[in-house]
Formats: structure tokens, C-alpha cells, sequence
């Protein structure tokens, strides 16, 4: 009976509820500015408020800490996951303004808080020296899984000509059921060390905030403004859409593993380098690019540098008390999405103007955040958080704990 259960580890656990979310999310991430479109008429100003009301939930991950006091991390994650999958399903229910905003609203509680809470219980159940493989690992089994969704997206559009209200209460559908499998099936696995239940802010930790800012400024170009771009401008069909994001995720599947394994080689600081500075010369590839295929280029490329974000996580885990893993991830993702809030609906205010400004200003964002990545030691721990301006310091036991 034992041998049975073998399989019923936290790892697997980690793997199979990064197969669900992609179900779910990458659907919803695909249809959506080919939905909005063509079912709801948005403008450019509508798709950044939108995009701005998805990640107020974000903004407010912080709150996570209050609610662990009442359940459980991997209780409450599960719980996260099914109101994404409620919010995705009745999606395609609603196509008008105040029904996109009020499923994209519900659909992010739930994302925003199971990401909080996997990053949490990620860096808690897996060791330093096993995380970037692992989170590699991740996001390389999501990538497959969100490879398979994204091509049988394709075949309903395309070959079933199915209306994205089918196909979203379909995915959404699925996703549900999945969660409630894996409800029942995993045990509660048992946490280390216990977490802090209220807010931490450590000066000690004022890189990793830094990075994690200009992160998520980052991503709202990639997320909000280079697929609208491909659809705006260049006339992309939610089928060739789908087919971008098929490329985007075979490609993190053959190669993400090996980024993170490569990422537990080189260091964190190399990694994050390398990273920036390609975005820079994608953010300006995107405002100066005029041919649909060059787009498709670009977007692909873009993509695939998320991979290598992963060495901020890990650069935390290894500077970090372990019992401020839960909080900070709560903290970590309200200051992500601090720029996450604003820049959708001022830049899409810009758009409205000058598509090319909003992605110059992004290429900005990447050189600050390339500066930013210079201050990280070769060696990070706690007390060698970063190699210029030092502040705040570790206590005696967050040496010893994160020495453990």
C-alpha cells in the first residue's frame, strides 16, 4: 500500500497543479483580445482598463497573510485554483464591457492568490540547491500542458468553428473538475518551518523588491501590449493567435527545464543579465517592427526570457528566512502588481497615441532592471544580499535557519 502512495509527494503535487492552471488561464489568455474585439468592440483604452481590473487582485495579494490564520496554504491554494476556473468558465457568458471586467475580476482573485500561495509553497518544499531545475521542471510541464490546450484551441476555432463561449465554459469546465481530483486524491503535506502570519518588510530584502517591481511593469508589455499589438495591427485571427502561443509553449517545454538547470549553474545575477538585456532589444524590435512575421519573431523570443525570470525567485530563496516565505510571496506580488495596476490603463491611453512610445517605454523599464540585476552578488545569501549598498541586516536566526 505504501509503494501506492510513493507517487503522493509535494513535487507532484507542485507538477500536477501546474498542468490545471494552464487549462484554464492560457485559454483564457489566448481568446481574449480576439474575443474583446470581436465580440465586444473594446478600443485600446478598454482593453488596458480591463487588463488594469485583472491585476488589482494582484495588487492585493498582500491580504493572503490574514487569511492563512483561517486555512491552511495548500487548502486555500486549491480553493484559488477553483475560483480561476469558475472565473474562466462564465467568461465567455458575458461579452460586454462590465461582464468582461466583473469574470476577469473573479477569474484573477483566483489566479492572483494560487500563484501567492505556489510560489510560497514552492520555495518551502523544494531545497536551495534543487529549485532552479525544479521550477525549470514547472514551467516546463505547464509549457506541455499548455501546448496541448492551445492546439485544441486551434482545431475547435479552426476545424469546429466553436464560439468561444463553448469553448470557454468548456476549459474552465475541465479545469474545475481537475482541482476537485486533486483535492481528494493528495494528503495536507506537512510545512518545515511555520510562517509568519503578518506582513514582512525586511530592508534586507530591497533588491528582490526592486526586481520584483520592474518585473511586473515588464510583463504588462508582453501580456497586454505585444498580443494586442498582434491582433491590432498586424490582423492576427484568435487561431493564429493560438498557434503563436503553441510555438511560445513548445519552446518552454523543450527549453525551460534546461534554463532553470542552467540558471543553478551560472548564477542568478548572470542569468537575470542575459535576460534584460535581450528585452531591450525586443521592446525596441516591437516599436519599430512592420511585418506580421517579425512580430511573431519577437513574441516568441519575449516569451521565452519568462523562463529565466525564475532566478529572482531562487535569488530570494537563498537570501530569505524560510519562515518568510508565505508573507513575503503575499508582499512580493501586491509591489509586482504596484505597476501592474497603472501602466495597462495609462499605456493604453498612449496607444491610443503612439503604439511605438509604449514600447520605447518599455525598453526603458529593461535597461533599469539590467542595472538593477548588476547589484546582485555572485554568491547571494543572507548577510551577501546584494554587492553595493548594503541595507538592514539578518539576525542571528535568519543566518542559522538559512543554513539549514
Amino acid at each position: 500500500m505504501g509503494k501506492q502512495q510513493d507517487w503522493k509527494t509535494p513535487h507532484n503535487f507542485l507538477l500536477i497543479i501546474s498542468i490545471i492552471v494552464p487549462i484554464a488561464f492560457s485559454s483564457w489568455m489566448a481568446l481574449l483580445n480576439n474575443f474583446v474585439v470581436e465580440k465586444a468592440q473594446f478600443t485600446g483604452a478598454d482593453i488596458g482598463l480591463l487588463q488594469t481590473v485583472r491585476e488589482i487582485p494582484g495588487f492585493l495579494a498582500f491580504t493572503v497573510v490574514g487569511v492563512l490564520l483561517f486555512i491552511k496554504e495548500q487548502r486555500f491554494m486549491l480553493v484559488s485554483l477553483a475560483i480561476l476556473t469558475i472565473g474562466v468558465a462564465f467568461t465567455g457568458l458575458l461579452p460586454s464591457l462590465f461582464g468582461l471586467l466583473a469574470t476577469t475580476l473573479i477569474m484573477s482573485i483566483g489566479f492572483h492568490y494560487f500563484e501567492t500561495l505556489k510560489q510560497s509553497l514552492s520555495l518551502q518544499w523544494i531545497s536551495k540547491e534543487d529549485a532552479p531545475e525544479m521550477l525549470g521542471k514547472m514551467i516546463s510541464v505547464g509549457a506541455l500542458a499548455s501546448l496541448l490546450t492551445y492546439g485544441v484551441l486551434w482545431v475547435m476555432l479552426e476545424v469546429f468553428k466553436i464560439d468561444y463561449m463553448w469553448i470557454y465554459l468548456l476549459t474552465g469546465g475541465i479545469a474545475l473538475i481537475l482541482v476537485v481530483w486533486v483535492s481528494l486524491v493528495f494528503p495536507q503535506f506537512a510545512i518545515k518551518t511555520p510562517q509568519n502570519k503578518k506582513l514582512v518588510l525586511r530592508k534586507r530584502y530591497w533588491l528582490y523588491y526592486a526586481l520584483t517591481f520592474m518585473s511586473g511593469a515588464r510583463r504588462q508589455i508582453f501580456v497586454v501590449f505585444a498580443g494586442f499589438l498582434m491582433v491590432q495591427k498586424f490582423g492576427y485571427s484568435a487561431a493564429d493567435v493560438a498557434l503563436l502561443f503553441l510555438i511560445n509553449y513548445l519552446f518552454n517545454f523543450l527549453f525551460a527545464r534546461k534554463i532553470g538547470k542552467l540558471i543553478g549553474i551560472v548564477g542568478e545575477r548572470k542569468a537575470l543579465l542575459f535576460e534584460y538585456s535581450g528585452l531591450i532589444l525586443v521592446f525596441l524590435g516591437y516599436a519599430m517592427v512592420e511585418s506580421a512575421e517579425w512580430a511573431a519573431g519577437l513574441y516568441v523570443v519575449d516569451h521565452l526570457f519568462f523562463a529565466l525570470a525564475l532566478a529572482t525567485k531562487t535569488y530570494f530563496q537563498k537570501i530569505a528566512d524560510p519562515a518568510d516565505m508565505a508573507a513575503t510571496a503575499g508582499v512580493s506580488f501586491t509591489i509586482n502588481h504596484i505597476a501592474a495596476v497603472v501602466i495597462p490603463v495609462t499605456f493604453g491611453v498612449i496607444w491610443m497615441t503612439s503604439p511605438t512610445l509604449v514600447f520605447i517605454l518599455g525598453s526603458f523599464m529593461a535597461v533599469i532592471s539590467l542595472f538593477l540585476s548588476l547589484n546582485i552578488p555572485t554568491k547571494p545569501e543572507a548577510g551577501n544580499e546584494v554587492r553595493v549598498w548594503h541595507w538592514g541586516k539578518p539576525t542571528s536566526r535568519d543566518v542559522d535557519l538559512s543554513a539549514r
